[in-house]
């Protein structure tokens, strides 16, 4: 175990992390379970408490200058707090992902069973948004793993009351509370620990930002999860129905612009873009958004020129980049080189277009006709995530509970020997 760069609070985490996660994958589905509702009541019942934690964070971070898209996903209400608890209930009803068997028989009479199992214990490093420690709670604990919380210092005060809870509903119902466990310390250094503590955790899940999400993936010497920053696109295509193109861009960019699932950038079909675009444009305007645009897109709407590095940038605001493309062709060019594979959408009656555009796009969600912002845990019936997966390898997309698992083989035999 790499024990020389840990302090000794961190290096007791995650001992102690490391035996309840033994614990907690030999429970039985109906405490797990247990424990789920109780957190949930938990967090009905003291939905006060947590208001007036949050509403600390919130004054602090107005006090820092935060952006208003970026508040929103801070703030926590009793509506927000009451659909934290329902996500929470809704993962009791999904099957428990462990202990599933593929059985074979070999010539020689071994039965080999290959089962799931959990992946032990899950280190966390999030941002801004204290509704994940409770969906992480959640999740790690209904998938049998321990996990290491570690918010940034934004949500800390909001965190700690969630993360209490969590810990309260484990100990009433005879599971270790050291399976849910949240660093207070927000500080570079308790991220840097985590990446270095192999041998204790089992795999690193960073969520927020491409710097946070590069920091850690670089320098890491415990296995990453990427979950991904979002530069998203819809493509209009020549086809496209103009009402639902219009609908489908403001939905994406505008219903929580900070959001990883929501648009970066508008790709128009250049047939149609002297006709479509004035329509969007008066559309995003409701919202107030700033369009920056290629040369071609300048003339139609005479907006803001885009820089180069806004077709590089996840926006998080309301901001969107706005270009004219030949077809769908140089759309999927253009995705390619500045997408980062979370979730692309293309407008369009055309079915071999369709076909082709999800064929050819590189992405964990791709989507025909329909906005960008369902890909979430929730929308997809996994009751919640821990994070949306832009990587090919173990996981891709939402992560439910079933990505929270590994598989083990387990041989039964009668003195087999090779």
């Amino acid at each position: 175990m790499n024990t020389s760069t840990l302090s000794p609070q961190i290096q007791t985490i995650c001992s102690n992390a490391q035996t309840a996660s033994k614990k907690l994958a030999s429970s039985a589905t109906i405490v797990r379970d247990l424990f789920l509702e109780r957190f949930a009541e938990n967090l009905l019942t003291a939905s006060a408490e947590i208001i007036a934690a949050n509403e600390i964070d919130i004054a602090a971070a107005k006090a820092n200058g935060i952006r208003s898209s970026l508040l929103d996903r801070l703030t926590l209400t009793r509506e927000r707090i009451a659909g934290i608890a329902d996500a929470a209930r809704q993962i009791i009803a999904l099957p428990d992902p462990l202990g599933h068997g593929e059985l074979s028989t070999r010539p020689n009479g071994l039965q080999i069973i290959k089962k799931t199992v959990p992946l032990g214990v899950i280190g966390f490093i999030y941002e801004a948004r204290p509704n994940v420690t409770a969906d992480a709670a959640a999740l790690c604990v209904k998938s049998g793993n321990a996990v290491i919380l570690r918010g940034g210092k934004e949500a800390i005060n909001s965190n700690i009351a969630i993360a209490n809870l969590a810990r309260a509903a484990l100990r009433s119902v005879g599971l270790p509370e050291d399976a849910v466990t949240l660093i207070t310390d927000t500080t570079r250094q308790s991220t840097a620990e985590l990446m270095n503590a192999s041998g204790y955790i089992d795999a690193l899940i960073p969520r927020g930002g491409a710097g946070l999400i590069n920091a850690v993936s670089e320098n890491s010497k415990v296995p990453v999860i990427q979950t991904g920053s979002g530069i998203c696109h819809l493509y209009v295509d020549e086809s496209a129905d103009f009402d639902m193109a219009v609908s489908v861009a403001f939905n994406a960019k505008c219903s929580r612009p900070s959001v990883c699932n929501a648009i970066e950038q508008l790709l128009v079909h250049r047939s149609i873009a002297e006709t479509f675009l004035p329509l969007v444009q008066v559309k995003l305007a409701d919202k107030n958004v700033e369009l920056r645009g290629d040369a071609e897109t300048v003339r139609i709407l005479n907006c803001r020129v885009a820089a180069d590095e806004d077709w590089h940038t996840e926006f998080g605001d309301y901001i969107l980049a706005v270009k004219c493309v030949s077809g769908i062709d140089e759309a999927i060019a253009h995705i390619d080189a500045t997408g980062t594979g979370h979730s692309e959408a293309i407008i369009t009656n055309d079915y071999a277009r369709a076909l082709e555009f999800t064929d050819q796009v590189n992405a964990a969600a791709v989507y025909v006709n329909a906005s960008t912002r369902f890909t979430d845990g929730g929308e997809f019936g996994l009751g919640a995530e821990i994070g949306i997966s832009t990587q090919k390898l173990h996981a891709r997309g939402p992560m439910g509970l079933s990505a929270l698992t590994s598989s083990k083989f387990v041989i039964m035999g009668n003195g087999q020997v090779r």
